[in-house]
C-alpha cells in the first residue's frame, strides 16, 4: 500500500470522527440526518457530486487532499453547515479571510460547480453542507482511500464565523502544545492531529 493511499485511510478515519463530534454544533437538525435523504428529492444528488468530484480531482489530483480539507475547516469552526462556503457580506466577515483560510483553502470552484449541477437537476434541494460531506467522501475515494457512508440532511449556515475560524482552526506557526489542546477541544487525540497534520 502507497504512502499516500495510507495518509488518506488516516485523513478519512479522522475526518469521519470530526463530523461525528461536530456534526451538532451550529446544526440543530442533526438529529434527523439519514442514509437517503434525498432519496426522492434528488435521487441523483450523489452520483452528480460523485462524477463532478472525479473529474475534478482527473483534471488535478491535489484536489482530492482540498477537498477534504475544505469539509475539515468547515466542521471545525461553527459544524459541518458550510459556513466556510459564505463571503464576506455587509458587517459579516468571510472564514475564507480568517489567518488559517487566507490563500490556503481550494475546491471551491469545484463546489460550486457541484451546487450548480445540482440546481439544475433539482433546485433549491440540495444543501451546500451535504455536498461537502459528500465531496469529501468521494475525493478519498477516489485516490484509493476508503469509502464510507455520509448521512445527509445538514442545513446551510446564514452566517459565518471569522473569529470562529481564528480562534478553532490550526494555524500554520500553532505551537504543539496549542494545536493539542485545540483538536482536545474538537474531541479529536494526538493520533488525529498527526493525520490532520
Amino acid at each position: 500500500m502507497g504512502f499516500m493511499k495510507v495518509v488518506f485511510i488516516l485523513l478519512a478515519s479522522v475526518l469521519q470522527q470530526v463530523i461525528s463530534t461536530t456534526t451538532t454544533i451550529g446544526n440543530d437538525n442533526s438529529e434527523f440526518l439519514v442514509l437517503d435523504y434525498y432519496k426522492e428529492t434528488c435521487p441523483l444528488a450523489q452520483e452528480i457530486v460523485a462524477l463532478n468530484v472525479e473529474l475534478a480531482v482527473l483534471e488535478n489530483p491535489r484536489m482530492a487532499a482540498s477537498l477534504l480539507r475544505l469539509q475539515f475547516h468547515d466542521c471545525f469552526v461553527m459544524g459541518c453547515d458550510a459556513s466556510v462556503l459564505l463571503d464576506s457580506d455587509g458587517g459579516m466577515l468571510s472564514e475564507k479571510e480568517a489567518g488559517p483560510n487566507l490563500n490556503s483553502l481550494h475546491g471551491f470552484e469545484v463546489i460550486d460547480k457541484i451546487k450548480y449541477r445540482l440546481e439544475e437537476a433539482c433546485p433549491l434541494t440540495v444543501s451546500c453542507a451535504d455536498i461537502l460531506a459528500m465531496a469529501a467522501r468521494d475525493a478519498v475515494a477516489s485516490r484509493g482511500g476508503p469509502r464510507w457512508e455520509v448521512s445527509l440532511g445538514r442545513k446551510d449556515s446564514l452566517r459565518a464565523s471569522f473569529d470562529g475560524a481564528n480562534q478553532f482552526l490550526p494555524s500554520p506557526n500553532s505551537s504543539l502544545k496549542s494545536l493539542i489542546a485545540n483538536f482536545k477541544e474538537q474531541g479529536l487525540a494526538i493520533p488525529d492531529l498527526v493525520a490532520l497534520s
